[in-house]
C-alpha cells in the first residue's frame, strides 16, 4: 500500500461563500426554495448579489469546508477543486493553503469565473443557497493525480459533484484508484434536491462505491423514498459499510451492519447559522476515524464541531476544533 501522506482528501466545488443575512419575506419575492442549495448563471448571480445587502465573502464549498475542519482538528489534509486565475481564485487558494491545507489543482487560464455561492441566512438560521458553479464545472478526469488520491487514508466527495458531468468523471476516477490502493471512499449526499437530481446514481454509489456514507435525514429519506428515517435507517444499513446520519438536534446516528450508535448533539448557546453544519461534522468524524477512534467516538467529535459551525456566521471554524475536542476528552 503507498505511504499515507494525507489522512483525507476531498474533492468539490472550489467556491467563495457570500453569506448574507436576510428573511423569509425576501426569500419569498424571490422565488427561492428555503433551505436548499440551487443552481444558477451568471446572470442571475449578479442579480442577486446587487439586492442582497451587505455580505461577508469567505472560502467555501461543501468538501472544501470538511477538510478545513479536518486540518482545525489537526489532521492532514488535501484538497481537490477548480478554480479560475482570477481575484475570486486567489481568495480561495490562499485562505485554503493558509490552513494547512494542500491545495495543487491548477487553476482555469479561460472559461468561466471562480464560482460563488449566495448563502442567505435568515433569522431561524437556516441557509438557502444560490450557486453559480462557474469554474467548478472545468474540474475533470485530468485533475485527478492519482498519487495525491492513493497517498490519502479516505477520499471524500461531495454529491454536488454528480451536476457537472466532467467532474462525475473525476469523481469516478478518484474512487476506483482509492479502492485499487486499499484505501476508503466517503461521500456526502450534499442536499436533498440534488438526491432528487440523481437518486438512481447515488443509491449505485451506495452500494457499491462508498465505504462510509454522510446525510442528513431529510436526504437519506429522500434517497429510498420512504416515509420516516426508521425506514431509511434500516435501508442504507444494507448497502454501505458506515453510514453516518445527522438529525440537527436530535444528534446523529451512526449505523454500520448490526452496529448502531445513537450520539446526543454537543450542547450550543445559541444557532446562529446552519451553513456547513453537516460539513463540519463529516470534518469531525472522519477525523475520529482516521486516527482509530470507534464510531461512537467519531461522531461525538463530527457533533462537536458542527455545534461549533452553526454557533457562528459562515461554515469554516472561528476556534481551533483540536482545542474543543482536547477539552471534551482530555
Amino acid at each position: 500500500m503507498p505511504e499515507t501522506r494525507y489522512d483525507v482528501i476531498g474533492i468539490g466545488n472550489a467556491i467563495v461563500d457570500i453569506v448574507a443575512r436576510t428573511d423569509d419575506a425576501f426569500l419569498e419575492s424571490e422565488g427561492l426554495a428555503k433551505s436548499a442549495m440551487s443552481l444558477i448563471n451568471a446572470e442571475q448571480a449578479a442579480q442577486l448579489y446587487s439586492r442582497i445587502g451587505s455580505a461577508v465573502e469567505c472560502s467555501g464549498g461543501s468538501a472544501a469546508n470538511t477538510i478545513a475542519g479536518l486540518a482545525s482538528l489537526g489532521g492532514r489534509g488535501a484538497f481537490v477543486g477548480k478554480v479560475r486565475d482570477d481575484q475570486l481564485g486567489e481568495v480561495f487558494r490562499h485562505d485554503i493553503n493558509a490552513i494547512g491545507v494542500s491545495f495543487k489543482t491548477a487553476a482555469a487560464t479561460s472559461g468561466p469565473q471562480t464560482a460563488t455561492s449566495m448563502v442567505l441566512v435568515t433569522p431561524d438560521a437556516q441557509r438557502t443557497m444560490q450557486t453559480y458553479l462557474g469554474a467548478c464545472v472545468d474540474l475533470g478526469p485530468n485533475d485527478i493525480d492519482e498519487d495525491e488520491i492513493a497517498g490519502a487514508q479516505i477520499t471524500y466527495l461531495e454529491g454536488y459533484l454528480w451536476d457537472p458531468p466532467e467532474a462525475k468523471k473525476a469523481f469516478l476516477k478518484a474512487a476506483e484508484i482509492s479502492h485499487a490502493a486499499g484505501r476508503d471512499v466517503s461521500l456526502s449526499l450534499s442536499d436533498p434536491f440534488c438526491v432528487d437530481r440523481h437518486r438512481d446514481d447515488f443509491l449505485d454509489l451506495a452500494e457499491h462505491h462508498v465505504d462510509i456514507l454522510f446525510a442528513n435525514e431529510d436526504e437519506i429519506i429522500s434517497l429510498y423514498q420512504v416515509d420516516n428515517f426508521d425506514q431509511a435507517l434500516q435501508a442504507v444499513r444494507r448497502h454501505c459499510r458506515v453510514a453516518a446520519l445527522t438529525r440537527s438536534e436530535k444528534g446523529s446516528v451512526v449505523v454500520s451492519g448490526e452496529e448502531i450508535h445513537i450520539v446526543d448533539a454537543a450542547p450550543v448557546g445559541e444557532v446562529v447559522d446552519t451553513t456547513g453544519a453537516g460539513d463540519a461534522y463529516a470534518a469531525g468524524f472522519l477525523f475520529g476515524i482516521t486516527r482509530g477512534d470507534n464510531l461512537a467516538t467519531a461522531a461525538r467529535i463530527g457533533g462537536i464541531a458542527a455545534a461549533e459551525a452553526i454557533s457562528h456566521l459562515g461554515a469554516r471554524p472561528e476556534v481551533e476544533l483540536r482545542q474543543l475536542i482536547d477539552d471534551q476528552f482530555g
